[in-house]
């Protein structure tokens, strides 16, 4: 091959493909190797892909050298349509460079030819020199010619490959971002998104390689045009001579490309392994539980698992060689052995015979080198072909265009009966059968234990999924037929595990509005009404401090602070509905009012807030509370209402409120009895100890109230 792929270890680039030693163009199936421990230990089975889900519309390994010729056509096209979108006037120079040199070939091949005859012409030698200065000149003109083609072919090629890289990587990049999320979160697709990255870079390689083929396939044309009016029994040699190369080469490229797809996704688990032995979130608990050994031990298990693959590759590809060299020897020995037949019989004359080596050796090379590249356009033309597919299957799967237009100001967002299961879970769906009403400019609270479907509920609201049955009506418009870019302009989100950009603080915040320029003013607002104005200030370059320590300059926030900086962003992007999913998670008690105080002050405005907490004691603000179990809807009403309902909310309220009554109702440990007067004792280390006094234990508060009139005395909350 003309190439490596990248080794094992570092991308993917091996499989488990066996060779049987069947003829060129088939492939028998492999046995399944072996599941590794780190494997089973660490992902719960072997990280192997099924290539039959992916095959190939026109069966790509199943082409024989025959069909993959046949094909050169429409790679090469392919190739230059990517080149002309990256840059069409250095395209054209390359194209136009390629032919060029292929005509000076021939030229110089029928020049050649020229010489040697008038060299062995009858005569003296000084006139057979000057007999032959017209062609020897014309020679030398067209070698300058060429040297000057190819130098600017060079130059057009380099300028070529990165903008093409480029190019293939924004499209890859740009249809991977429109997708929904339910295929992001998709194990097919983005199994898709592995294999499909390597297209880019596959892309730009074709251009100098398609610049390869071009060049090799004119001089090939031009030796055996040269061949053929020499003698018609020395093109078949030519060919004969080449072909074990070429079924060496697409037998090799084969197997290496089944390998890359069966174990992409073993090579990205190696290098997850490797990059979480330096990521700074895992490095504390790396060094204080010891992780480091471990996760060495097990990406080394990866690693010799892909290593054994790769040599296993190497064998079949050595033996292959091999059965090549041999056919090619043998090949060449009648190439030449029919040549020396020629001379003896005066079939040739001397000076024919002479050109006839050169273009033999100029075309075995050109058609060496043909087949060699035309096998690596081949095989970067399937990786581009992954990268095409990505285009197709991301188009099907993105998130939709145009829609009816959502109502300015709505008075609910209706949920009707909604039901939506997470693909390939068998569990229950995460939201069964649920139907509730958020109305407008209030603070609407999801309440429920972990797993209640809180989180998934607000994600449909949002429009990230789309529910599976029932109806989510703003106003009376289905939000399934609705604009989606127009959705999520009214949305503004602080999710849980809310992104934490790598960024500035100023870019963080403005993010969340990421087509507006960030203005200090708009910054300065948002910063305010999130409260995190203490949180900038002690910034060491303020708001545009880089907050990514792995950078020079760069600084660390702790979780409370970033929790602050999320709600900026939210507060920035100003949607007409805030949805916070457990937003004071990272926060100490006086932080948490804080900023619950900012959330209650966004509502006056007449946002709406849909607030997902487990902390009841700041629902206590809430208009509305649904109460979710089992993605179920069980509960409705205002948080005084639940409360003397004694249901699901009221049990909940009163199990977090048990956990703080409980403490203060435990009796303290009984007083050290006082001491009667007597001798005093000398001190200790410690000093004196004063005596002290008994105390009683306190009573034990009563159950919690209703919100309206509740006071710490009498109604304890179950604060943070």
């Amino acid at each position: 091959m003309a190439r490596k792929k990248p080794d094992a270890g570092t991308e993917p680039g091996t499989g488990p493909e066996a060779d049987t030693g069947a003829e060129p163009g088939t492939e028998a199936e492999p046995d399944e190797p072996a599941t590794s421990e780190s494997e089973e230990l660490l992902f719960g089975g072997p990280l192997r892909y099924d290539i039959g889900w992916s095959a190939h519309e026109d069966a790509f390994l199943q082409l024989n050298f025959r069909a993959m010729l046949t094909r050169l056509p429409a790679l090469l096209a392919s190739s230059f349509r990517l080149a002309r979108d990256a840059d069409r006037r250095a395209a054209g120079i390359v194209l136009a460079a390629e032919s060029g040199r292929g005509v000076a070939q021939a030229v110089s091949l029928l020049a050649v030819n020229s010489v040697l005859a008038r060299l062995v012409a009858g005569g003296s030698m000084a006139d057979r020199l000057r007999g032959a200065a017209p062609a020897l000149i014309a020679m030398a003109a067209v070698l300058t010619v060429a040297a000057l083609l190819r130098a600017a072919s060079t130059y057009a090629t380099g300028r070529l490959e990165p903008k093409v890289e480029r190019l293939a990587t924004e499209r890859y990049l740009e249809r991977a971002a429109a997708v929904e999320l339910a295929a992001i979160e998709d194990d097919a697709f983005h199994k898709l998104l592995d294999t499909a990255q390597y297209g880019a870079s596959s892309a730009r390689r074709m251009i100098a390689t398609s610049t390869r083929v071009v060049n090799a396939l004119i001089s090939l044309i031009a030796a055996a045009s040269v061949l053929t009016v020499l003698h018609p029994a020395l093109l078949p040699l030519l060919v004969t001579m080449t072909l074990p190369s070429a079924w060496s080469a697409l037998t090799i490229a084969r197997r290496r490309y089944r390998s890359f797809h069966v174990w992409v996704q073993h090579a990205r688990a190696g290098r997850l392994i490797s990059s979480l032995l330096i990521d700074t979130a895992a490095a504390p608990e790396i060094r204080v539980h010891g992780v480091g050994p471990f996760l060495l031990r097990h990406f080394r298990s990866m690693s010799e698992a892909q290593e054994s693959e790769q040599e296993r590759l190497a064998g079949l590809a050595a033996r292959t060689g091999l059965v090549a060299a041999a056919w090619t020897g043998l090949a060449t020995t009648a190439t030449y052995a029919t040549l020396g037949l020629l001379l003896l019989t005066g079939a040739m004359a001397l000076s024919v015979a002479g050109t006839a080596v050169i273009a033999i050796r100029t075309g075995s090379q050109s058609l060496d080198t043909l087949v060699l590249e035309v096998n690596s356009l081949h095989e970067d033309a399937l990786f581009v072909g992954d990268l095409e597919r990505l285009y197709v299957e991301a188009a099907r799967r993105a998130v939709p265009t145009g829609g009816a237009r959502l109502p300015d100001e709505p008075g609910e967002i209706r949920f009707e009966h909604v039901t939506f299961a997470y693909p390939g879970s068998a569990a229950r769906p995460a939201v069964d059968d649920v139907t509730l009403s958020v109305p407008t400019g209030r603070i609407v609270a999801l309440v429920g234990e972990n797993g209640s479907g809180k989180t998934t509920l607000v994600k449909l609201l949002a429009g990230l999924y789309a529910p599976q049955s029932g109806r989510i009506l703003w106003d009376g418009v289905d939000a399934a037929g609705a604009d989606r870019v127009q959705l999520a302009e009214r949305v503004a989100m602080v999710a849980q595990d809310f992104k934490r950009w790598p960024f500035t603080a100023r870019v963080n915040v403005g993010i969340g509005r990421a087509a507006y320029e960030p203005t200090e003013e708009r910054i300065g607002d948002a910063v305010s009404q999130a409260g995190a104005g203490d949180v900038v200030r002690d910034l060491p370059r303020g708001i545009d401090t880089l907050l990514a320590r792995a950078f020079s300059g760069g600084h660390e926030l702790s979780g409370g602070q970033w929790q602050r900086l999320g709600i900026a962003r939210a507060a920035y992007r100003r949607g007409s509905i805030l949805i916070v999913d457990e937003p004071t998670a990272a926060l100490d008690a006086r932080a948490e009012l804080e900023v619950f105080e900012k959330i209650r002050a966004l509502a006056g405005t007449g946002q709406t807030v849909i607030l997902i907490t487990h902390r009841l004691a700041s629902v206590r603000h809430a208009d509305l509370v649904h109460v979710l179990e089992q993605g179920r809807l069980v509960e409705s009403g205002s948080p005084e209402d639940l409360l003397a309902a004694g249901g699901v909310y009221a049990e909940l309220y009163g199990l977090q409120a048990d956990q703080f009554t409980r403490r203060a109702a435990e009796p303290q440990e009984p007083p050290e009895p006082q001491k009667q007067p007597g001798p005093q004792v000398p001190p200790g280390p410690q000093g004196p100890q004063r005596p002290r006094e008994p105390q009683e234990p306190p009573e034990p508060p009563g159950p919690p109230g209703p919100p309206p009139a509740r006071s710490p005395e009498t109604h304890p909350s179950p604060s943070p």
